[in-house]
């Protein structure tokens, strides 16, 4: 794999020196230090604080303290796969999560709500909902959306993103009729009379950006939906601001279009890119991106290229995940491929011969096989010992293909936060199989190194909440999921959300630990992940989280005022 190289805009920050109860390092060495010298934005030294005083005196420098006294210093999380720009934009839509309806016709209430607020023509949008965790025990449908509004779009995404329900207008404003072919990778659901319900999924979702939005044929679920790209703008800011709090310094956009790549260059430019981004560009881009050159990673610290997003499968949330048998749960459903294995396979072969990272997304064991063997086929075409190519989820894999991940350097990117908020669903969909939802711990004991992310909105960019289902298996609702062997250690889920996901990015040289030569990029927290009662693990506060020896977010009702002064103003 090519490495970064990186470009730093200037970095003005002074020396100073952080001293805390426990910096822990995530190095190989497992160091757990209590001071850090820090200059431009870098780690010059770690260790003790004497060490620390000694380094900045044989450097010349005078630094600034920095106390922060009992909390605990960890390096920022790397969230390796999430979606800020739809995290974003979903922040402005109608929550119809199950915290706030329980029902559809509470949904039904919520939206109509929001409409009577819009102006005339603005589409109402709501998110989160999840048949499962309605009374109704189904999906909502058209007809009971049309009741929110007729004269615009109407539109309810199920919480995996993957699709959702839609009213009759929108079904129209698409074209999309009773005789309306289903698109490759997507479906439009029909009753048993052959009757549009207005659920639509994954490649289907085309219809909701139209003629001259975004068009991503069928390489990914469509939520590249557009607004003015000052909204836009305003709602990255917020995102980051989300992502900051949550201790992340660095993301990878897992699925990026025109729409993503512009808005990101019009925030850098602007200088208001306060974290770092790793670009992963949809592949309905990867003709142009060949096209244009883009054969390795680019960029600079804050936001760089870094390879290929591709789709297998559906989802398991949406029941869209490829079970050619059926559902257990519906067993007229089977969910659907994106693309037939050999044209995966072609698009692997392409991408892989020309040095490029790819990250699949697949769930089922059918679509993780088709990953796996393509990228087999591409590395014996092309031997590459260190391409690093990803299956995002990878939620139920084999012993089998585990065992051959681990030969071919494939690497899983989870998310613990799927089986803490629906690992039941997952059971009640496929039945018995669905407790080895994420297999962490087989992960481990083959050798297949792990990288923990939070694929907002899917999940909240809360790094300690999955951390602590990685290392525990509880789910939401308290239920135990699969044997003890899954679980992880406290420091095997630290490693995986902050050096793993580094280099799953390709940038552990930079980032990911703290290490000399190193960004200096870290969280603040209240308590110690990898001392607490694992069930405590998500209550520890994030009390500061830094980027390049700046802090980026601090607690407004941090614990001590002690904390706050020791912020530099």
């Amino acid at each position: 794999m090519r490495k970064l190289a990186a470009f730093d805009r200037p970095d003005q920050a002074g020396p100073r020196i952080i001293t805390a109860r426990a910096i822990h390092a995530v190095d190989d060495a497992s160091t757990t230090a209590t001071a850090m010298l820090l200059d431009r934005g870098r780690i010059l030294a770690i260790g003790s604080s004497a060490d620390c005083e000694a380094a900045a005196g044989a450097a010349g420098l005078a630094p600034e303290r920095v106390d922060l006294g009992d909390a605990v210093v960890v390096p920022g999380f790397v969230d390796a796969h999430a979606h800020p720009l739809m995290y974003g934009q979903m922040m402005t839509w109608v929550d119809c999560g199950p915290a706030k309806a329980a029902s559809i016709p509470e949904i039904v209430a919520l939206l109509a709500d929001a409409a009577a607020d819009l102006p005339a023509g603005r589409p109402v949008r709501g998110y989160g909902y999840e048949h499962r965790n309605l009374v109704e025990q189904r999906h909502p449908t058209r007809f009971e959306l049309d009741q929110v509004a007729t004269d615009r779009e109407v539109y309810l995404m199920n919480a995996s993103g993957h699709g959702g329900v839609v009213n009759s207008f929108t079904l129209q404003q698409g074209g999309v009729d009773r005789e309306t072919p289903n698109p490759p990778g997507g479906e439009f659901f029909r009753d048993a009379d052959g009757e549009l319900t207005g659920e639509l999924s994954d490649a289907a979702c085309n219809i909701l950006t139209g003629v001259h939005g975004v068009n991503v044929g069928h390489h990914g679920p469509n939520f590249h939906l557009g607004d003015e790209p000052e909204e836009h703008l305003r709602q990255l800011d917020v995102a980051t601001q989300r992502f900051l709090a949550g201790g992340v310094t660095t993301i990878g956009d897992a699925q990026v279009s025109r729409r993503e790549f512009d808005m990101y260059l019009r925030l850098a430019e602007a200088g208001r890119l306060e974290l770092r981004v790793s670009m992963y560009l949809l592949s309905h881009l990867l003709d142009e991106a060949l096209e244009m050159g883009l054969v390795g990673q680019f960029g600079n610290a804050h936001l760089s290229f870094a390879g290929i997003k591709f789709y297998a499968d559906g989802t398991l949330g949406g029941w869209t995940a490829y079970f050619p048998d059926g559902y257990v749960g519906d067993p007229c459903r089977t969910g659907q491929l994106y693309h037939e294995p050999a044209a995966y396979a072609e698009l692997i072969r392409k991408a892989h011969a020309a040095g490029l990272q790819t990250a699949t997304h697949a769930q089922s064991p059918t679509a993780i096989e088709m990953v796996v063997s393509a990228i087999e086929a591409a590395l014996a075409e092309r031997p590459d010992d260190d391409a690093r190519h990803r299956i995002e989820h990878c939620g139920l894999p084999t012993g089998e293909q585990i065992e051959r991940m681990a030969v071919a350097g494939i690497r899983p990117v989870n998310q613990p936060q799927h089986y803490y908020n629906w690992g039941e669903g997952v059971e009640d969909a496929i039945g018995t199989p669905g407790e080895r939802f994420n297999p962490l711990g087989e992960f481990e004991r083959a050798g297949v190194p792990m990288t923990i992310s939070s694929d907002a909105p899917v999940a909240d960019p809360i790094p300690l909440e999955a951390v602590q289902a990685a290392v525990t298996r509880v789910t939401r609702r308290g239920n135990s999921l699969g044997p003890d062997d899954l679980r992880i250690s406290a420091l095997a889920a630290l490693c995986a959300h902050t050096y793993e996901g580094a280099v799953s990015l390709g940038r552990e040289d930079d980032l990911g630990s703290l290490e000399v030569g190193k960004y200096a990029d870290f969280a603040v927290l209240a308590d110690d992940p990898l001392t607490v009662e694992p069930e405590r693990i998500a209550e520890i506060a994030v009390l500061q989280t830094w980027v390049g020896g700046e802090p980026r977010y601090v607690l407004e009702d941090a614990p001590t005022a002690a904390l706050k002064e020791a912020v530099p103003a």
